[in-house]
């Protein structure tokens, strides 16, 4: 999947298992398939047997390291294309160095015609057509050059997104890359969360335009007493079963903070969250259960259990016992530390594109955006943008949600000459108003959910809109293959959902149009509006749409 968002289950999810007692949960309870599979091992113990298991060959695994454990590593299985894997990064706050680009890309290169990278959601890279044996290698490779994918799926701790332009912006009210860089370290250290109920995403807004709701955990920059720090949001997911944005949590911090209440919060929810029902088993589930004033409480008990560790602490005693015994004086300490606001905070815009040649906060240095057309990436694709961040600019690229790239740090006197590169006939500066924040999962390429092809679909359609119609200003579409929402159709102006419908007698592929996502400072998710439409006739369908509720014209002679 091309974002980072609702993962689609396993077989094993299927039904619930007798009463198993499991590490990290309260109690005993009656626990899923997958988390009877996942009590029994940590993924994270495959690592030293990578070379092992891709000498024995993939066939040769059990469902559960196949489908499950090998996921803690950040290696994918994908049914539809058996025998070739995918491998997703973490990149906190979608930062990436030239010479990181270039070992993915070689690792892509060595994959032929099955290679292929996708930028995701989440400011991430996912890498296809690996093969089990290419593993061990390329997670040494990885560590070499600073780069690695442990823990980036299933129940664990996302890529920690934040700001695209952090420390180049010129509208930054705080650089977030240190505090994300903070935030995964203390997630990943020694204390950090193993065996979470469900995925978790966290995030990390610096700027005006710095939308996050649909994150686990979102820390919005707001003011308290004159002074600048974060509010906290809580409970935001798209998933099959019920779609929300995060809600405020009524708790103030400073940016220092942000990692300890981060580990706090996880623990709490490895603790206990729902580990009998998987459909049930996201953070804001836990917050309807407890009612948010008294999960709030917990809250600061967990942060003051934190807090009560000591700089350094983590062990897995402490893991264990993290949210159940904070002394009166550590909680005392954590409701001072994290004193209670409103919720209000300082963000009121849509997300920018970050499109084209801009200025950075530096004088005389610029960031220039291009547009991957529904983020996919080659290897020679890779290699060019990493020789172009080299020689133009300062040796960074950026990723960002819209599935996008940005070179930076490039000074003036470049810009023509870059401007000029053959790459950017591909990857445009300036892409159409559709094209430009068009965003997909990955479809039934290599999703075996999906029931479209997504991301050949959308281009295609996009690109027959784009000749038909000019529009006043770009307009965000969100493509996703099923229900599982991976592609966030909630969040596009349209959204749109892979679906079956009859024509002509027959079941065909279709998709469901939602209407009226805003991420802007009254956000909203969008709705359905009426029937699956087959594909065949998706074109005509949006671009009256487009013509009745978004402004577009036809062009002339079309």
């Amino acid at each position: 999947m091309a974002s980072a968002a609702p993962e689609a289950e396993s077989p094993l999810a299927a039904a619930p298992g007798p009463v198993t007692a499991i590490p990290g949960a309260s109690g005993t309870e009656k626990l899923s398939k997958v988390e009877q599979a996942k009590a029994a091992f940590c993924g994270l113990e495959l690592e030293p047997r990578l070379a092992e298991l891709g000498a024995q060959g993939w066939e040769a695994l059990d469902e559960a390291t196949l489908t499950i454990h090998l996921k803690w590593l950040g290696i994918f299985f994908r049914p539809v294309t058996p025998g070739r894997f995918m491998l997703r990064l973490r990149l906190p706050n979608g930062v990436i160095q030239a010479d990181q680009l270039a070992v993915l890309a070689d690792a892509v290169d060595r994959c032929g015609a099955e290679g292929s990278a996708d930028i995701t959601t989440r400011q991430n890279l996912q890498l296809r057509g690996l093969l089990l044996e290419d593993m061990a290698p390329l997670v040494e490779a990885m560590a070499a050059v600073g780069l690695t994918s442990r823990q980036s799926g299933h129940d664990n701790p996302r890529n920690i997104t934040g700001n695209p332009l952090a420390g180049i912006d010129p509208e930054e009210l705080v650089d977030t890359r240190p505090l994300v860089e903070a935030i995964q370290a203390r997630l990943l250290g020694p204390g950090g969360p193993r065996n979470l109920p469900r995925k978790f995403n966290v995030a990390v807004g610096g700027a005006p335009d710095s939308f996050l709701l649909h994150n686990d955990l979102a820390f919005l920059p707001a003011e308290r007493d004159g002074e600048l720090g974060f509010t906290v949001l809580v409970g935001g997911f798209f998933s099959a079963q019920r779609n929300a944005l995060a809600i405020p949590l009524g708790l103030w911090l400073r940016g220092a903070q942000l990692p300890d209440f981060s580990l706090a919060v996880l623990r709490h929810f490895e603790r206990h969250g729902n580990r009998a029902a998987r459909n049930r088993s996201r953070l804001l589930y836990l917050i309807d259960e407890l009612g948010l004033d008294a999960y709030r409480a917990e809250l600061l008990a967990s942060f003051a259990a934190v807090l009560a560790e000591g700089a350094g602490a983590g062990t897995g005693e402490a893991h264990g016992l993290a949210g159940a015994d904070a002394t009166p004086e550590s909680a005392r300490l954590a409701a001072t530390l994290a004193p209670s606001h409103d919720g209000s905070h300082l963000v009121n815009q849509a997300p920018r594109s970050g499109l084209g040649v801009n200025a950075q906060a530096q004088p005389g240095l610029h960031w220039l955006g291009l547009h991957v057309p529904m983020g996919r990436l080659d290897a020679d694709t890779m290699l060019e943008l990493a020789r172009l961040a080299r020689h133009y600019g300062c040796g960074e690229l950026r990723f960002t949600e819209a599935q996008n790239v940005l070179l930076v740090g490039i000074p003036t006197e470049r810009l023509d000459a870059l401007l000029a590169e053959p790459l950017l006939q591909r990857l445009r500066p300036e892409p159409g108003p559709l094209q430009a924040e068009a965003v997909s999962c990955t479809g039934s390429r290599y999703c075996s959910f999906a029931l479209i092809p997504t991301k050949t679909t959308a281009q295609t359609v996009v690109e027959e809109l784009e000749r038909r119609l000019e529009l006043p200003h770009p307009l965000r579409s969100h493509w996703t293959g099923c229900p599982n929402a991976c592609g966030q159709p909630y969040m596009g102006e349209i959204g749109l959902m892979g679906a079956k419908a009859r024509h002509e007698g027959q079941m065909v592929e279709a998709a469901k149009i939602f209407l009226g996502g805003s991420l802007g400072a009254e956000p909203a998710l969008a709705e359905l509006h009426g029937k699956p439409i087959p594909l065949t006739q998706l074109p005509d369908v949006l671009e009256e749409l487009l013509v009745e509720r978004f402004g577009a014209r036809r062009r002339p002679g079309t």
